[in-house]
């Protein structure tokens, strides 16, 4: 199957603003070496090029921090909104202009060159080909490497798909969104780069934390102050107990949190809660206490 017109438009933008970048920050030979792949890929003549090149991009062109302008990451914005490409580095959005140059012409023959690409990949291109899943043409067809990416037990491929990536926040189900965002808690990360945290909270996700939460606090270990930011539309009477003991005995970060979560609470006893604490109710209306100044 061909690659739809508008498809094969955004990827020709994806195309050009990521060689744009590199073409800043490449040697004349290491450019010319990724001109050559990307010929070569756009062919379609060489099925296992794409693993080649993918395999061979961090000696060719380096591994420095792509390090872009608020000028580039705006453009990044312009083609694809919500793409975030602050935190990439140069093999990695090399990577992802090699994927993106084998997915112009027959659609069925990239899609099994890219299940090839990931069954053999290493960290360090699961971690690129999932912070580029959101340029990538068919996005339900890519599901199953987004969640493969969530199950793993690598914080830092995990990461690739939850932190600063649409995807998830475009294309989960509810019941993935909430197994993704119990997890980050879970394992040590952080909530506050998930993109779209905010929208996608709900009653269930709420109830699945409380009731972490509740056996943190009975095996004695620490509390995110982050988890009570999905759990704040929704608390009730005992999350408003739970948060005002925190507001009184806690560390610094989790009584901001537990401000935070009160005051953004719909239950008329968090306004009381928070009375007492007249400072950081002026701090969070003033916008210099957030869920991003805590994380």
């Amino acid at each position: 199957m061909i690659v739809s017109q508008d498809a094969a438009v955004q990827i020709s933008k994806a195309e050009a603003l990521l060689h744009d970048w590199l073409s800043r920050r490449l040697s004349s030979e290491a450019l010319a070496w990724l001109d050559q792949q990307i010929k070569l890929l756009e062919t379609g003549q060489r099925p296992q090029q794409l693993a080649i090149a993918i395999g061979l991009a961090p000696r060719k062109v380096g591994k420095a921090d792509l390090d872009l302008t608020a000028a580039e990451l705006q453009a990044a914005h312009d083609v694809r909104p919500g793409l975030d490409p602050g935190g990439w580095s140069v093999d990695q959005a090399a990577r992802i202009l090699l994927v993106l140059a084998s997915a112009g012409a027959n659609r069925d023959a990239f899609a099994e060159s890219l299940e090839r690409v990931f069954a053999a990949a290493e960290i360090g291109e699961q971690i690129a080909l999932l912070r580029g899943l959101p340029l990538l043409p068919e996005p339900e067809r890519l599901m199953p490497y987004a969640a493969e990416g969530v199950r793993s037990a690598m914080q830092p491929i995990f990461e690739a798909v939850a932190h600063r990536n649409p995807y998830p926040r475009e294309r989960f189900s509810e019941a993935q969104w909430n197994q993704m965002v119990v997890k980050t808690l879970f394992i040590g990360s952080r909530l506050s780069p998930i993109q779209g945290l905010d929208d996608r909270r709900n009653a269930d996700l709420a109830q699945m934390l409380v009731d972490y939460a509740a056996e943190r606090r009975a095996a004695g270990r620490p509390i995110s102050p982050e988890l009570w930011r999905c759990v704040a539309p929704f608390a009730r009477d005992d999350e408003v107990a739970a948060l005002s003991k925190i507001l009184l005995s806690g560390t610094q970060a989790e009584r901001s949190g537990a401000a935070l979560a009160l005051h953004e609470c719909p239950v008329p006893s968090a306004k009381a809660a928070l009375r007492p604490h007249a400072n950081l109710v002026s701090a969070i209306e003033a916008g210099r206490l957030s869920w991003n100044s805590i994380s």
